[in-house]
């Protein structure tokens, strides 16, 4: 044993102090407790002020496509300041504004991300994603395979070339997830929001933004008691969203669903993409499913040499009649089904467009997908 001399007392008690102050700091500035905190304003005590993030982000997206032009203005509640993020690929170039607003040009055609982030403080924002359509005249956006508005022994019945800035009253919104993820198990919140009518498409945008529960939305639209045909060809040119756990389709249901159900209603997808790298970019499939003592379908698929579903514009197509119905990509016959003993296709069917994000056939988004992602059809035709 040995006695502690006062100098030795004083120097415990100074490190025992300064170990205290430093745990305290750290606490307080660099490990707090909040999600939400600002480690440039610190309180009296040194600890730091939990910030609230901004609420209510609202936005509008206007472009012209004669000159490339494309506005930003959005608001929020409890914000300080915006930054406006305009994706032109390889490059990007952020705008911060005080007031919401920012613009940028656009040299090319194409879809082009944006990203609007909205903060109350340097390190505590709300963010949403969006995209817009660059057109030039008859710039390469609008490339690709189209069909006439005419054919030998038909008359076109029914078409939507989606002129004007809204959809017609031949469409219905489907919104929510509905049963069991669409029966599916997929996992976007559908929107109205997210289906748009300018330039003469329809835009049907998947984005990756939390909503009422869902981690993602998109669109659904229907012309169920609107619009429905038995028998004809059916033309839709499309260009199709492409990526991970990505799932447009362009498809018909038996107009008689509500009273018998699926599938003894029938379905006829008239294309299905399951997006993935590779192969599933550049691969549709066309199916038929009915009801033979149990569910019962039938498909095939249809593969580009090259490139994918997303690069331009592309015809999907059938023909059905009381016999027969026959699946085309570009006028190129892919699948035939005999359906003469087949009583589900016998009767009048509409139609559904949606981008389904996840599900069953697909599987879900990983870190190779990426969002937004668009459907855009150029037209909807029907010939009998």
């Amino acid at each position: 044993m040995f006695l502690k001399t006062p100098k030795y007392f004083f120097s415990q008690i100074l490190f025992l102090t300064i170990i205290l102050f430093l745990s305290q700091c750290k606490k307080g500035c660099t490990d707090p407790t909040a999600d939400n905190y600002d480690s440039t304003a610190k309180k009296d005590n040194g600890s730091c002020y939990t910030i609230s993030a901004p609420s209510n982000l609202q936005y509008t997206i206007l472009n012209d496509n004669n000159s490339g032009l494309v506005e930003v203005q959005a608001t929020a509640s409890n914000e300080n300041f915006f930054t406006i993020t305009f994706f032109d690929y390889p490059d990007s170039s952020i705008i911060t504004s005080s007031n919401g607003t920012a613009s940028y040009l656009f040299a090319d055609s194409g879809t082009y991300l944006i990203r609007i982030r909205a903060y109350s403080s340097n390190t505590v924002f709300v963010e949403a994603n969006d995209s817009v359509n660059i057109v030039f005249g008859s710039g390469d956006f609008n490339q690709g395979y189209t069909t006439p508005m005419s054919y030998p022994n038909y008359n076109l019945v029914w078409n939507d070339e989606f002129d004007g800035t809204s959809l017609s009253n031949d469409w219905i919104y489907e919104t929510g997830n509905g049963s069991w993820g669409w029966g599916n198990n997929e996992s976007q919140f559908y929107r109205q929001e997210n289906t748009s009518v300018e330039d003469g498409f329809l835009t049907i945008t998947a984005k990756q933004e939390y909503f009422a529960g869902f981690d993602y939305t998109s669109s659904r639209i229907k012309t169920q008691g609107k619009q429905s045909f038995k028998y004809g060809r059916i033309d839709i040119r499309a260009k199709l969203p492409y990526s991970q756990g990505i799932w447009p389709a362009l498809w018909m249901l038996g107009e008689n669903i509500s009273s018998v159900g699926w599938p003894t209603c029938g379905e006829i997808d008239i294309m299905e993409l399951i997006g993935g790298s590779g192969y599933n970019d550049r691969t549709i499939h066309g199916t038929a499913h009915w009801n033979d003592n149990g569910h019962a379908m039938y498909g095939q698929a249809n593969s580009l040499n090259s490139g994918m579903y997303n690069d331009e514009f592309h015809v999907f197509s059938i023909i059905w009649d009381s016999s027969h119905i026959k699946w085309y990509r570009d006028d190129i016959q892919y699948n035939i089904l005999d359906i003469s003993n087949l009583s589900a296709f016998h009767d009048d069917f509409f139609f559904i467009f949606n981008v389904a994000v996840g599900g069953n056939w697909p599987g879900y988004p990983n870190s190779t997908t990426v969002f937004p992602q668009t459907m855009v059809v150029d037209y909807i035709r029907v010939f009998q």
